[in-house]
């Protein structure tokens, strides 16, 4: 019999560049140099310095503002590009061109178009004793080189991780915005605050527009130090910026908020939690500086917002009861997740589904989440860098005492067995399950709940 992907030879060419890609380095191994990234983008005749770039750094946030910075642009009339990273379902996520991720079909066409030049990389990196290009290099050269195909008026683009060693740093960005420095890729980064700072300002290039998230104190003196040294001009959360209301609202919350170039009132942001009010305050005035200090009208901003579509983040995938799946993946997006969940929703009884990744302050995670959760069922996700259950279950037993741990050995059974205590609860109608503990773990969870699967 043939099979719906043998009959798609569109289908089969994709998850066969996938799976080409897939051998490659994972990006959750990094080599830091730029001399690969930068040697495949010159053959392809720099389509990075093509178009202007916006690129957005920071420990958690920053491929929801980088969306809403697209949003707005896109309000304004430009054609947009966004880069993200990693992706919850489908590698052709990472790539937006107008709000939308490329198919399939342009996927295995940009892949086919530049495969030659990075065989060429890969054979003179081996040459010279170092490695291939990694599969977040080859994917990043894809992006610039689909944007300057499309051709895209303006790029937005999320850093991988850190910054100075990161491959999306080979295009020097017009605005480079710095959301909150934490703690997080401490083996790669470095184990201080300071010293993640130090890698996630690289993205500050020579007479840039910075714009600064709120930081701690060991943060802003490197960041400081950086754009001096870079001669950038900079605005800061909290001086230059700030946010003066939020108010909850239903389906996000509404903000009032001082920008660099004017005052935006009653702002609708269909988003939970203070920690997106502040990826909004952020990407306005990123738009802002992208537009040379300018505000941006009234009712750019609100079609920019209403048209804002953040997956993974804080979404609702299934109602009744209310299920849903948060990207969260270490202590300080974890404590975010749990001060949304408490702030936004009326829960009486919350379930948490959480899998993680080894390398993660697993600890740390589930200490965050513990106040504004009932219950947890711990598993284990696709990914090879999965916590095993029974490691996650002793430390989930640490954490929250055996009564409110059950343990599921497959992802979907973990679903089904949380939607069940939920719908099982007293409080029936405020009872909601959220999955989250890693990128992976949200985008399958939510291609788990698309479907309309149980267990």
């Amino acid at each position: 019999m043939t099979s719906v992907v043998d009959s798609d030879p569109m289908r089969a060419r994709f998850d066969d560049v996938v799976a080409q890609l897939s051998v490659r380095w994972p990006e959750s191994r990094i080599e830091p140099s730029l001399s690969r990234v930068t040697a495949l983008l010159d053959l392809l005749g720099d389509p990075q310095r093509s178009y202007p770039v916006i690129t957005v750094t920071g420990t958690n946030g920053k491929s929801s503002t980088a969306r809403m910075i697209a949003s707005l642009l896109r309000a304004l009339g430009l054609r947009t590009g966004v880069f993200t990273s990693p992706h919850l379902i489908d590698p052709t996520e990472r790539i937006e061109i107008d709000g939308e991720p490329i198919d399939q079909d342009t996927f295995v066409r940009i892949w086919e178009e530049i495969a030659p030049f990075a065989e060429m990389v890969d054979v003179q990196s081996a040459a010279e004793g170092g490695v291939a290009l990694s599969f977040f290099e080859v994917i990043t050269a894809m992006g610039y080189a689909a944007f300057a195909d499309a051709p895209v008026d303006v790029a937005v683009i999320e850093v991988g991780m850190g910054g100075t060693w990161d491959a999306t740093s080979v295009a020097p960005a017009q605005v480079a915005v710095v959301l909150t420095v934490d703690l997080d890729h401490m083996d790669y980064l470095g184990s201080t605050i300071a010293d993640i700072a130090r890698e996630k300002a690289g993205i500050i290039a020579p007479g840039c527009a910075a714009v600064i998230g709120r930081q701690r104190p060991e943060a802003t003196d490197v960041l400081t130090q950086r754009i001096e040294s870079m001669d950038a001009t900079a605005v800061w959360e909290g001086r230059q910026f700030e946010i003066n209301r939020r108010d909850i609202a239903v389906g996000g919350q509404a903000l009032t908020l001082d920008g660099t170039a004017g005052v935006y009132d009653e702002v609708f942001v269909p988003a939970f939690g203070e920690h997106q009010a502040h990826n909004a305050a952020c990407a306005i005035v990123a738009v802002e500086s992208f537009l040379g200090g300018r505000a941006i009208p009234a009712d750019v901003v609100e079609e920019g917002f209403a048209d804002l579509i953040l997956p993974g983040r804080l979404e609702v995938v299934r109602r009744g009861p209310t299920v849903l799946v948060d990207a969260a993946h270490n202590p300080a997006g974890a404590r975010a997740l749990a001060a949304s969940l408490t702030e936004a929703f009326a829960f009486t009884h919350l379930v948490a589904v959480v899998s993680v990744l080894t390398d993660k302050d697993v600890l740390g995670i589930l200490a965050a989440l513990e106040p504004a959760v009932d219950e947890v069922v711990v598993t284990q996700n696709m990914s090879p860098r999965a916590m095993g259950v029974d490691d996650l279950a002793a430390l989930a037993v640490e954490v929250f005492g055996a009564d409110r741990v059950e343990v599921a050995a497959s992802f979907a059974g973990a679903v089904d067995a949380a939607i069940t205590l939920a719908e099982e609860a007293d409080t029936y109608a405020a009872s909601g399950v959220v999955i989250t503990g890693s990128v992976v773990t949200a985008g399958q969870a939510r291609a788990l709940l698309r479907r309309g699967e149980r267990a």
